[in-house]
């Protein structure tokens, strides 16, 4: 049997990467691109004569095992807090529920309620309520319709763990220092891109042909996902997320500061008198902060775009075992107002650990201020797309107001408050149904402006703003019968649409702390479902939670499915989840045609619905703090 596989790409788009010599391509946008047209051919040849030589045969068609038709979060549901799940059932009338407990008995009982046709998924659906039961425990079932869901826990430990376990995915994503298996058991690894061979590594990088005449030290930093390259932009929103997840809980009426405290972690920093989860991002400022121009050159103050491989590697591949020549990429704006803005942030929250780095950051942060001021509309290119994603962006209004947000917290500055008070994006909607990302962070700076204590005029305004996309965002949740705060355009699912799940919960859980109002907690906390298993394809998209559990993520380092000696990601892992856009010619040739949620599959080669990416943990792990202090 011969296998032929033929295809185009185009270099737009956000991750990517396929085997062996695939060039990936990493996206922006919603819409359906015209990326990857795959045609696959199988020729049997058969010994009966040449009439049946070459005949084509069907290619089986791929069912997902989506499990039984109960569909609950598989992880956990807090005793206090909204207890939903979904059933599939042809049915249209109620239908009777039992809740069972470890040994089988019922500990609670209902009707369904007939929900219909849910689009985004395209079956029908019933929805279950069960939060009225408030006991303790593991292994509870849901039974209805004769099926028995996954088993669940009602419990608060698991979210603690979560809270840790998605922190520490970050430190197997660090470049520059040798992962130690002592600290991650089946993860240590020779430290890479240190100009060790293979290694041309990241000491004196110089930039590509015709940029500049110099090189920069930028080892450091962590992977971008799942190759090797490190990028500011997506570093900078990451970064932010997880400083956030730190300075919620300094402010927030539920928030614990100890939980992240020193030695929560197991970081090589663990026991410096530092929160860990401040360690961790200063891994990754570091590195942003080296990616800055120096004094005396073109554009300097700008921060370079990015820094990865000339050429795209295959995989699996270690990153010590990388041979590829890096490369800096131009400045761009976008990237140099993600440095002044995680830096201005860094300055208030290392203030009582480290003085000098605190003023280092800042320093960094006001130049790159002004630095973007003189170059406004310098673009990263669309078609920088080999050996590493393009990140296209041709707008950098949210960025300045982003940068200005923070460096008025930081400092309470006259020129930061008035640059945010004139931006049109301070009163304009900019929490749309995708929710934030990398390329749209104004609600990066709007959410800090509302929780972070300052004088802004009009501040209860902005506030006014983050409870009004809260309640937009639980309208949507209440309309969808697997109750996620998510329903893009036309049902076609974005890149990385998990993390945009978590992103808009995040909006909803900051209007709970806003206000104290119930109904924002509940709607946060019942977010989760989604991406713990109670969703269309019956999977926790965490690695690790819930008896089924996505785990074969596109990584060239957690690449067991690949290589037995290599593991898979770490638990608390999240993965990308569907993409209607399905990009990478593994998931065309297994998806096609596919509804919304079930433009997703467990497989390393399908790079554009199973990535793994640092902005997309960050949002995870904000989540899943605000969950564990519910508790």
């Amino acid at each position: 049997m011969v296998s032929v596989r033929i295809w185009e790409r185009s270099h737009q788009g956000r991750h990517p990467h396929l085997l062996q010599r695939s060039p990936d391509v990493k996206r922006r946008s919603t819409a359906l691109l015209s990326l990857a047209a795959l045609l696959t051919l199988t020729f049997t040849a058969l010994p009966s004569g040449p009439a049946d030589a070459g005949q084509r045969t069907v290619r089986e068609v791929y069912e997902p095992d989506t499990g039984p038709r109960v569909r609950v979060n598989q992880v956990a549901y807090l005793p206090a807090g909204p207890k939903n799940a979904t059933l599939v059932t042809d049915a249209t009338a109620p239908l009777p529920w039992q809740l069972r407990n470890a040994d089988g008995r019922t500990v609670a009982h209902g009707w369904t309620v007939p929900r219909g046709t849910d689009v985004s998924s395209g079956q029908n659906v019933h929805s279950i309520d069960f939060g009225a039961f408030r006991g303790r425990g593991t292994d509870f079932t849901l039974v209805a319709d004769g099926d028995t869901s996954r088993p669940f826990g009602i419990g608060t430990s698991a979210y603690e763990q979560l809270r840790l376990d998605s922190l520490k995915y970050y430190y197997t994503q660090r470049s520059g220092i040798e992962i130690r298996d002592d600290l991650r058991p089946g993860y240590g690894r020779p430290a890479g891109h240190l100009n060790k061979a293979p290694n041309q590594g990241d000491a004196n990088v110089p930039c590509q042909p015709g940029l500049c005449d110099y090189t920069l030290d930028v080892t450091g930093g962590w992977y971008d996902a799942g190759d090797h390259g490190k990028y500011v932009v997506n570093g900078g929103i990451s970064t932010w997320e997880l400083l956030s997840t730190y300075e919620r809980s300094l402010s927030a009426r539920t928030g614990r500061p100890g939980r992240l405290g020193d030695g929560s972690l197991d970081l090589p920093e663990s026991g410096n008198n530092v929160p860990d989860v401040l360690d961790e991002a200063r891994w990754e400022l570091q590195f942003l902060l080296k990616m800055q121009v120096p004094d005396g050159q073109p554009l300097a103050g700008m921060a370079h775009d990015k820094v990865h491989d000339a050429q795209w590697t295959g995989l699996p591949l270690l990153p010590g075992d990388d041979p590829q020549k890096r490369e800096l990429h131009a400045p761009t704006t976008q990237a140099t107002l993600n440095l002044a803005a995680t830096a201005a942030q860094a300055a208030r929250l290392y203030r009582p650990y480290d003085r000098a780095f605190a003023a280092q950051a800042l320093t960094a942060a006001r130049k790159a201020w002004q630095a973007a001021l003189a170059h406004p509309e310098v673009y990263p290119d669309p078609n920088d797309g080999t050996g590493g994603g393009a990140y296209a962006d041709d707008n950098a209004s949210d960025e300045f107001y982003w940068a200005a947000a923070e460096l008025y917290l930081t400092t309470g500055e006259r020129e930061f408050a008035n640059f945010v008070l004139t931006s049109p994006v301070h009163t304009a909607d900019i929490f749309g149904p995708l929710g934030f990302d990398w390329g749209r962070t104004a609600a990066a700076g709007r959410l800090d402006l509302a929780t972070v204590p300052n004088r802004l005029p009009g501040r209860d305004r902005v506030r006014r703003s983050v409870i009004k996309a809260a309640d937009t965002y639980l309208a949507t949740a209440a309309s969808q019968p697997y109750g996620m705060p998510y329903a893009p355009d036309g049902n076609l699912y974005d890149w990385g649409s998990n993390a945009q799940v978590l992103n808009n919960a995040h909006v909803i859980a900051t209007a709970y702390d806003l206000t104290g109002a119930a109904k924002y907690r509940d709607g946060a906390l019942e977010s989760m479902d989604y991406i713990l298993g109670r969703n269309a394809l019956n999977i926790s998209y965490v690695t690790g939670y819930g008896e089924v559990n996505s785990h074969r993520q596109h990584s060239r380092w957690y690449a067991r499915e690949l290589d037995p000696k290599l593991p898979d990601p770490p638990p608390g892992t999240l993965a990308g989840g569907a993409n209607s856009s399905i990009q990478d010619p593994y998931a065309q040739s297994e998806l096609k045609g596919c509804t919304g949620q079930f433009c997703y599959i467990d497989d390393i080669q399908s790079w554009s619905t199973n990535e793994t990416a640092v902005n997309w943990n960050a949002a995870l792990a904000w989540m899943a703090s605000f969950v564990a202090d519910q508790g």
